[in-house]
């Protein structure tokens, strides 16, 4: 009966998966069969010839065999390795290769000949590539194949580089990336412009010969492509559906990855479900949507038909549900998000009491507080709480070149114009303008560079921090040292973080925190600066009395909301207060037009958030509440 039921839940499932609680469970998985593998064929005098993958997928799976490398004597004297691509062209030694990365994560800790690494190569000339990728395809093949290839996945669906359009049949070659590619790609390269756009990839055809496949994706990131690829139908444009051919094939997923598949998404669609009020409310709002009608208009007939029957009979009649589920989405709209005065605040989403908080908005870069929560951030200092803003990093990255140049030369007109002595700010500026020619893909600036990065960054925050009412004791800049590594990739938490963040509190003594919780990307520096907030609350809790009173709300950045489901406390924003709103973010002119990490979305940041916004604002409107112009939403983070 529990394989039937398995199988129940599975039967949009085209392909076998795996899913795990969160990506560190799944690599060790993942490394534990790679490494039984290895002393299997260890065992038997063979080599294990293994396909291996690069990105941040892997990483964890090439930690864990490093580990047992090194404490638990897995040996891999008999393994040869082939790795499935490289950007074209790429020298070796470039911070980018995939030669640095297979190096620093895997090869230079472990015991592996250096003659049976393959890795394609990015240096030759070009009519040399078509004979190389011949040869890399035969020495697979007189080894015998892969037995095992392991895979991650792009957004594009993508394997190795096998873009949509590729071929089932395909063999190793020269590809165009796609431009989606590219741009999840810019991070590392400084900007999208510097990324290759070609690369030698080993071909799906390649990759099907393996004796076995696993494809790992973590994150919610990855759970669109994810659905496509596990429960979509074979097609060219999603390279990684062709896996549904094999017969050797798996999926190994963390739960965030996994969770638009039906069995986790939609449930009711495949089982008997154990309604608690967070499902009834997802299951209810879905069917709205579904069916295109308000909530106060679905009939038992809609439920019967879309999965729901169960819903129906258990808690019916589904009219009750109806009405609850809409006051339930109604009381999270409030148009007083620090609490309405002398209100019964039994049915709303903040208390009423104390009439004027104490609030404090965490903005991980210093344009995320208006970009995110501008009309909320207004109308909280309109209604006269005390509000604190803290600009958690200096964003000093994420500034363009030529605009360092712009304001050291105003720098200079300026002090010449009063009389004072230039010769420092000129050779700083002549050194710029020496080292910015010269600068490679994501090469660390100077110090001095970083510094007027981030002091155009930190003005553009006053700026909009002053324009949405704050006085400047109440505008706060931390420079967490995390961050202040002057490459994309920073630095692990350290104390020093934490302790930043426990004396703003400490001085602050808030009664709410606002705090970006977009974790759409665990590399982010959102999450980073989410759980340094947390660490710090954790250590206060118990020691402090406010800490007891304080209540956290997570808002969203310019690309993502939280599912209608999940929210808890909408605001409504008014054409007015949008517009407000978007005045403030035009303060942070940097990030202006193009920003330097755009992400995969070209529009404005501003024109984002009023998108976002908007959106949400007519979600609720076809649910049947009332129509806004826009809405910020939040979820409270209970500890």
């Amino acid at each position: 009966m529990a394989r039937l039921n398995l199988l129940e839940e599975t039967r949009y499932e085209k392909l076998p998966v795996s899913v795990y609680n969160n990506q560190q469970e799944a690599s060790v998985a993942v490394a534990n069969r790679i490494a039984d593998l290895i002393r299997s064929k260890q065992a038997k005098g063979e080599k294990a010839v293994l396909g291996l993958a690069t990105g941040v997928t892997p990483i964890g799976v090439y930690a864990e065999l490093v580990r047992q490398h090194k404490e638990a004597g897995l040996s891999f004297k008999n393994v040869i390795t082939f790795n499935l691509d490289e950007y074209y062209p790429m020298k070796p030694t470039a911070a980018q290769s995939y030669v640095t990365f297979m190096y620093e994560n895997l090869f230079s800790h472990i015991d592996i000949e250096k003659e049976n690494i393959h890795i394609p190569d990015g240096t030759l000339d070009k009519d040399e590539v078509v004979a190389f990728c011949l040869a890399y395809e035969k020495q697979i093949e007189e080894l015998g194949g892969l037995d095992l290839q392991i895979l991650g996945i792009g957004r594009t669906g993508h394997i190795g580089f096998n873009e949509p359009g590729s071929a089932p049949n395909s063999g190793t070659r020269m590809v165009t990336l796609d431009d989606l590619t590219r741009r999840d790609a810019a991070r590392d390269f400084g900007g999208k412009a510097d990324v290759p756009t070609k690369a030698i990839t080993m071909g799906i055809g390649t990759i099907f010969k393996a004796r076995e496949i696993i494809l790992m994706a973590w994150n919610k990131k990855k759970a669109p492509i994810i659905k496509k690829a596990v429960e979509g139908e074979i097609s060219g444009e999603v390279p990684a559906t062709y896996l549904q051919l094999s017969q050797h094939v798996e999926f190994v997923l963390d739960a965030d990855a996994a969770s638009e598949l039906t069995r986790f998404d939609t449930p009711w669609l495949v089982k008997d479900c154990v309604w608690e009020n967070t499902l009834k409310k997802k299951a209810v709002i879905w069917l709205a949507n579904e069916v295109n009608k308000p909530v106060l208009k679905l009939t038992e007939e809609d439920y019967n038909n879309h999965g729901m029957a169960q819903l129906a009979v258990e808690q019916g009649p589904v009219y009750n549900i109806n009405i609850d589920i809409f006051n339930q989405i109604q009381h999270t709209i409030t148009g007083w998000p620090g609490g309405k005065p002398d209100a019964d605040d039994s049915q709303r989403p903040e208390r009423a009491l104390p009439a004027k908080k104490r609030s404090i908005i965490f903005s991980p870069h210093p344009d995320d507080d208006v970009i995110s929560m501008g009309g909320t951030f207004i109308r909280l200092v309109d209604q006269g709480h005390d509000v604190h803003v803290a600009y958690q990093t200096s964003g000093n990255t994420a500034v363009w070149d030529d605009d360092v140049l712009r304001y050291m030369e105003f720098a200079i007109d300026f002090t010449n114009s009063i009389g004072e002595d230039t010769t420092h700010l000129q050779k700083s500026y002549e050194d710029m303008r020496a080292f910015f020619p010269t600068k490679q893909p994501n090469e660390i600036d100077t110090q001095e560079i970083r510094n007027v990065k981030g002091f155009i960054r930190k003005t553009e925050a006053i700026s909009g921090a002053r324009y949405a009412g704050l006085q400047d004791d109440h505008i706060h800049f931390m420079a967490l040292p995390f961050y202040e590594t002057g490459k994309t990739k920073k630095n692990s938490v350290g104390e020093e973080d934490i302790q930043l963040t426990i004396e703003l509190l400490q001085k602050i003594k808030p009664q709410q925190i606002f705090a970006a919780g977009d974790f759409a990307d665990p590399n982010g520096t959102h999450l980073v600066c989410f759980k340094i907030i947390l660490a710090a609350l954790d250590r206060l809790k118990g020691k402090e009395a406010w800490v007891e009173d304080c209540w956290l709300w997570m808002y969203r950045g310019a690309w993502h909301e939280f599912e209608t489901y999940e929210i808890e406390m909408a605001v409504p924003l008014s054409p007015q207060e949008v517009i407000r709103k978007r005045n403030a973010i035009f303060k942070h002119q940097s990030q202006k037009d193009t920003p330097v990490f755009p992400g995969d979305d070209a529009r404005e940041f501003w024109v984002r958030a009023e998108d976002r916004t908007r959106d949400t604002a007519q979600r609720y409107d076809r649910l049947g509440l009332a129509e806004y112009e826009a809405m910020e939403a939040f979820v409270r983070y209970k500890f």
